[in-house]
């Protein structure tokens, strides 16, 4: 297994001033919005989008990375299968439906269709 040049101080440095400005962060929002009455409208409809954001960085690499390269073949069953997930979740906008399209149909696209 390779290692680091670092030494354990170094490396224990770096997670602490890692952990200390994580929490900061987190902090400094919770102390904003409790000094504010209402969190403003333009910021409230930005943190709507959030959620959705992380699902999609989550997902993305995933869907077209392939072999450690990018594949945006329509060959692709994940990518496939993704899309028939986003159609039956636009069109029933029913969680329980989409999963199912969607492992249905990568379970199709890669056991059953050769």
């Amino acid at each position: 297994m390779p290692g680091t040049d670092y030494g354990p101080v170094t490396l224990w440095a770096i997670i602490v001033v890692a952990g200390v400005a994580t929490y900061a962060l987190r902090l400094s929002f919770i102390a904003l919005f409790g000094r504010l009455d209402d969190v403003p409208e333009g910021v409230e409809r930005a943190l709507r989008f959030v959620p959705a954001a992380v699902l999609a960085a989550l997902v993305a690499p995933d869907l077209v990375y392939v072999e450690g390269s990018m594949s945006l073949p329509p060959a692709n069953p994940r990518l496939l299968a993704a899309a028939v997930a986003a159609a039956v979740a636009w069109r029933t906008e029913d969680i329980a439906a989409t999963l199912a399209a969607g492992m249905v149909a990568l379970w199709a696209l890669f056991f059953v269709i050769p």
